[in-house]
């Protein structure tokens, strides 16, 4: 995964995003000057230059406004998030073969700026409403708590599972008859890729509630 944006990368990355929408093109290098007070153009190219680097924006460096946002999406106030059909059991868990579309997101939805969506492979959520096939976005950055519901590698498996602890073991619990919990300890090869913060099925995006309450809400 890559390096997270600095503020200002971001301040920049949400500006050409939005200025895309409304104007169908991209800002010159001294109009993201002008915009952010940067009187330095070598500053705004270094900028873009990180953008271009964590993966965000692809450059021409010959034309004034050559420039691509990755993933675009035309509305403002959003961002892409990129979905991936699988994770890489090993490192790094994000591979472009696994990598199926962008999808465009509200940015306020969007907890992390490496946040991402994955199809869940099994049903070990099923009674809260998870079922296979369906994208849960996960949080990277996020720091997992007791009832919240983790994206985990246990060996080569990767599941969708509610967490909890019982002293120096951690508890990977499905909520599906059938299907017993992983416990795994200090020794064990595993991981917590991230927390998942949205669920999508195909009538949308709901937001994930704890324990005491289904992932998808009733309608």
């Amino acid at each position: 995964m890559s390096e997270p944006l600095t503020p200002l990368e971001r301040r920049v990355y949400h500006y050409l995003i939005d200025f895309l929408a409304e104007q169908t093109y991209q800002p010159s290098v001294r109009e993201i000057g002008r915009h952010f007070r940067i009187k330095s153009t070598k500053t705004v190219a270094d900028i873009l230059q990180s953008l271009e680097l964590k993966g965000l924006v692809e450059r021409k460096g010959s034309r004034s406004r050559g420039l691509r946002l990755v993933g675009f999406s035309s509305i403002g106030q959003v961002q892409p998030v990129p979905l991936y059909r699988r994770l890489n059991p090993g490192d790094p868990a994000l591979t472009d073969d696994n990598f199926e579309r962008y999808v465009a997101m509200d940015r306020m939805f969007v907890p992390a700026d490496d946040a991402f969506f994955l199809r869940v492979a099994d049903e070990g959520l099923v009674d809260r409403g998870v079922q296979a096939g369906d994208l849960v976005l996960v949080n990277p950055m996020g720091r997992a708590h007791d009832g919240d519901a983790v994206v985990a590698r246990v060996g080569p498996n990767v599941m969708v599972r509610l967490l909890s602890h019982r002293g120096a073991h951690l508890i990977l619990t499905p909520v599906s008859s059938g299907q017993s919990e992983v416990v795994v300890g200090p020794l064990d090869d595993f991981a917590i890729i991230g927390t998942v913060t949205v669920m999508a099925k195909a009538s949308g995006i709901r937001h994930q509630a704890s324990t005491t309450a289904p992932l998808i809400p009733d309608a």
